[in-house]
């Protein structure tokens, strides 16, 4: 089953205690695209500049992503520059230039309307909900967002929250968003704004999925995926969109929407978190084979089971 995806797809320069890159091919977009392609169909709707040329182009066709719905503009595509220093769990950010995507307005090509599953990504709330109202027919819709939104356009993040079924967002994102600082709570409270499922991802220690109370009072207990621990890590960056992309690839790709389905796909949301951190951008995205990713897989596995 398809795919659509709208976000960011953008260059970065990139600095981490293992080297440093510039103007690597990156993105919300470009890395959860990447990590779902392993799984199903991917379609994308994003908006580049004149900089972005047949190399990037090939980075997309040589996983067969759907490219129809990305938008050459005139100018500079999207830029951010950041380093990991002080801190691999966080980046500093040096420099944001948005470029042709301070004006983007997602277009959605008539091909892309039988798609059966919708990512929103970390953009504007405001085109979120346009896109999502654009496509009422989805079979299962999830999104993104930063601490950005939540600060200075809660209102119209709230409206997007409403029409999502699963929302993934890291701890510090759900204690914002909820203005609670305990993460149960927090948890339990942005559920309330309308989302059946909340994902919490905890960089190098796992994501934990939440679910909303069905309608007798009855929860569903949280659930913990792991993440591998890794000896070495060159670059953090774009490790939450690739989990994001593994977890709702994964989910297209079954026939039935299961607890259980919903459980391996945070398994493998993990584990294509866990390959991008090796490399510098999306480099160990683009050579993976799905031999890899389910040996990875049942190396998660091992990693939970106590017999």
């Amino acid at each position: 089953m398809a795919i659509t995806v709208v976000g960011s797809v953008a260059f970065d320069s990139i600095e981490t205690p293992a080297g440093r890159r510039e103007r690597c091919l990156g993105g919300a977009a470009t890395y959860f695209s990447l990590a779902a392609s392993y799984f199903t169909d991917v379609r994308v709707i994003a908006v580049v500049g004149e900089d972005f040329g047949t190399k990037e182009e090939g980075v997309f066709t040589a996983r067969n992503i759907d490219m129809r719905g990305i938008e050459r503009a005139s100018g500079k595509s999207f830029f951010w520059e950041g380093s990991y220093l002080e801190n691999l769990n966080e980046a500093k950010t040096h420099a944001t230039e948005l470029n042709v995507f301070g004006v983007f307005e997602p277009k959605i090509p008539d091909a892309y309307r039988d798609s059966e599953f919708l990512f929103l990504a970390n953009i504007d709330p405001v085109l979120q909900r346009r896109v999502r109202e654009a496509m009422p027919q989805v079979k299962l819709v999830a999104g993104d967002t930063m601490n950005y939104w939540i600060k200075d356009h809660k209102p119209a993040l709230l409206e997007v929250l409403k029409g999502l079924d699963v929302l993934l967002i890291n701890d510090t994102e759900t204690r914002m968003l909820a203005q609670n600082s305990n993460l149960v709570q927090a948890a339990r409270s942005v559920l309330g704004m309308g989302p059946r499922m909340l994902v919490v991802k905890h960089g190098e220690y796992g994501a934990t999925a939440f679910h909303r109370a069905s309608k007798d009072g009855v929860g569903t207990k949280p659930f913990r995926a792991p993440a591998l621990p890794l000896e070495h890590v060159v670059d953090p960056t774009g490790a939450g969109d690739s989990f994001a992309g593994g977890f709702f690839g994964y989910l297209a790709s079954q026939p039935e929407l299961t607890p259980a389905t919903f459980r391996r796909a945070m398994f493998y949301g993990s584990v294509m978190g866990s390959f991008t951190v090796e490399r510098f951008g999306t480099e160990r995205l683009q050579e993976l084979s799905r031999r890899e990713i389910d040996e990875r897989f049942h190396l998660f596995r091992e990693l939970t089971h106590l017999d």
